[in-house]
């Protein structure tokens, strides 16, 4: 009997293919988020599940699930699921790490540019009809180019920032647990210090952890008073690792130039008072929204959870403890 794949949302059709190909497959074919209960009634008779960041996988999902062997997640971060619950189930949890590194990447520096720039402000305003002249102050905004860029995470993402950071003369800072090699570090121009000193001398600061306990509030009311009052903030990697209500009070203050943000802490609720801040450039969360990255994202998560119930090791494995 083939194994029962639970697809809990819409996704790209090369994902379906490859899963029908041994797998009968159960397919949510809505942009709907499954309510807990209903997927768990769904969980019951799953041997996988390809999922998104919007499931929340929970102890309790999985308790629901008695002959699940396989967690695809169709993202890099995976903090919606029960890592620690699933490795005790011998439950395969996968992610799709590299393949959006780059769009990523690109989606940070036209948020820094963006929010530097002013431009979403000032595309609202032509297209208010308001423009009536050249003015010498015209939404005027920071310089980007010969500024320092503090990176927050030097990993993949991280790295390709700082990548992109060099066609702008800028000076590269980063902060994480581990020091990169030597040599990336020649390459890539990029300087290791502690976050506080990073903080301090950074124009913009851009996060590029991944979310959960570790990394929830990194960047908190003692962090954001260690910046720049010129400085802005950049997050592409998770809302949580942020504390929102520090970053507002901060903005409203004017400790912080600015902020450019893809994700929140509790998605999609977005807070008023950030939103009619004038100083941001707010974005729903697309920060690998490429058509070929986002459908390729579908058909990595769709081949490691075949290949998790065909009883081999998959190529993205979060925990690798499952198959020692």
């Amino acid at each position: 009997m083939k194994p029962r794949v639970l697809v809990t949302r819409k996704v790209y059709p090369a994902a379906l293919a490859i899963l029908q190909e041994d797998c009968v497959v159960d397919y949510h074919d809505a942009y709907e988020v499954l309510s807990p209960e209903r997927l768990q009634r769904k969980l019951q008779h799953a041997h996988g599940v390809v999922c998104q960041l919007t499931d929340r996988l929970d102890a309790a999902a999985l308790a629901a699930a008695p002959n699940l062997r396989a967690i695809a997640q169709i993202a890099v971060g995976y903090d919606n699921i029960d890592v620690a619950a699933a490795t005790a189930r011998r439950i395969a949890v996968t992610n799709t790490p590299g393949v959006l590194t780059e769009a990523t990447a690109d989606l940070t520096f036209a948020l820094l540019l963006a929010t530097a720039r002013r431009l979403p402000a000032a595309e609202r305003f032509l297209h208010s009809g308001a423009w009536q002249r050249w003015d010498i102050d015209l939404w005027c905004g920071a310089d980007v180019h010969g500024r320092t860029l503090g990176l927050v995470g030097f990993g993949r993402i991280g790295q390709a920032v700082a990548r992109r950071a060099q066609g702008f003369g800028m000076r590269v800072l980063y902060s994480s647990r581990n020091r990169a090699e030597p040599a990336l570090e020649a390459e890539l121009r990029a300087q290791h210090v502690p976050l506080d000193l990073l903080l301090a001398q950074s124009d913009f600061v851009s996060v590029h952890v991944p979310g959960g306990a570790a990394t929830r509030h990194l960047i908190g009311v003692e962090q954001v008073c260690r910046m720049k009052r010129t400085a802005f903030l950049i997050n592409t990697a998770r809302g949580s690792v942020v504390d929102e209500a520090a970053l507002i009070a901060a903005l409203e203050e004017g400790l912080l130039a600015g902020a450019g943000l893809d994700v929140f802490e509790q998605e999609p609720q977005v807070p008023e008072a950030l939103r009619r801040l004038p100083n941001v450039v707010l974005l729903p969360h697309i920060g690998s929204a490429v058509t070929s990255v986002r459908s390729l994202m579908c058909a990595l998560a769709a081949r490691d959870c075949a290949a998790v119930l065909r009883g081999e090791r998959p190529q993205h494995l979060v925990n690798p403890e499952v198959f020692a």
